[in-house]
């Protein structure tokens, strides 16, 4: 019998589960989390008490368990393995997290992540840092989610392959490229008509902008990541990760004063 040694018992001990989920498995954890569970009791026979506790808290809690019943048989040298269960499985409760909203972490209501992907003759962190926006596009797939930002919400820009490289307010409806406008000293500017480093015009769909204020950014070299935190393929979503938030509230130096102007610029007070 192979023994576990003391380190291996102690795997993870004391950190983050962020962290030690993608160390084990080379990915983040999914959003959703123990949305299928059901207690399975397996036993040769069980008492009549265990048999009236497993009934009432089917009955009465809709709790997912049941007992199956495994019995072998020997019959002129066939042999047999019957299956039976307790409970009737048309009656037995769905698992729990039916709903699966229950399992995701709860969101404060402001913070979108945002994917800005960088590519050979595409668009650059370079014009979104110094024009103030984000964008996404190059098809309906690549569009969509981020033409759900709305004005005020508090954004997360990560660059994939390098980290977090920005966070800041969005400013003003999405807009298609060709018609999209940044503030330059108080003044509105036609993106398409600035000197751009990237390109954002393509064949296969429209790239879409998105205004932004940063209120910390940095360059692609110096883009803060850690094993654990959040990534999504998708160009925006909301940003429920708390181990995530919490690292990027600290490496940013965020506070209450970010939330409240996030609300200001919502309200337009």
């Amino acid at each position: 019998m192979k023994m576990c040694s003391s380190s291996s018992l102690d795997y993870g001990k004391g950190g983050a589960f962020e962290a030690a989920f993608q160390q084990r498995f080379d990915a983040p954890p999914p959003e959703e989390l123990n949305t299928g569970h059901r207690l399975t009791i397996i036993a040769s026979a069980v008492d009549v008490a265990t048999e009236r506790i497993v009934e009432y808290l089917v009955d009465e809690y809709k709790v997912p368990v049941n007992v199956v019943f495994f019995r072998y048989f020997d019959d002129q040298g066939h042999r047999y393995l019957a299956r039976t269960w307790l409970i009737d499985q048309d009656r037995a409760p769905e698992p729990t997290g039916g709903s699966t909203s229950k399992a995701k972490e709860p969101w404060n209501g402001r913070d979108w992540y945002v994917s800005f992907g960088e590519f050979p003759d595409g668009r650059r962190w370079e014009d979104a840092v110094k024009y103030g926006f984000v964008s996404a596009g190059g098809g309906e797939w690549y569009s969509r989610s981020i033409r759900k930002l709305p004005v005020g919400a508090r954004i997360f820009t990560h660059i994939p392959k390098a980290g977090y490289a920005g966070v800041g307010i969005v400013t003003g409806e999405p807009m298609p490229f060709a018609e999209a406008t940044v503030d330059i000293d108080g003044q509105q500017h036609r993106l398409a008509d600035l000197p751009l480093d990237g390109n954002y015009v393509y064949d296969s769909g429209d790239e879409w902008v998105v205004p932004v204020r940063w209120l910390n950014h940095r360059p692609r070299e110096k883009a803060f990541w850690k094993t654990g935190m959040f990534a999504n393929q998708n160009s925006a979503t909301k940003l429920r990760n708390r181990f995530t938030l919490g690292q990027l509230t600290s490496e940013f130096g965020l506070d209450d004063d970010d939330a409240a102007e996030s609300n200001k610029i919502t309200t337009g007070l």
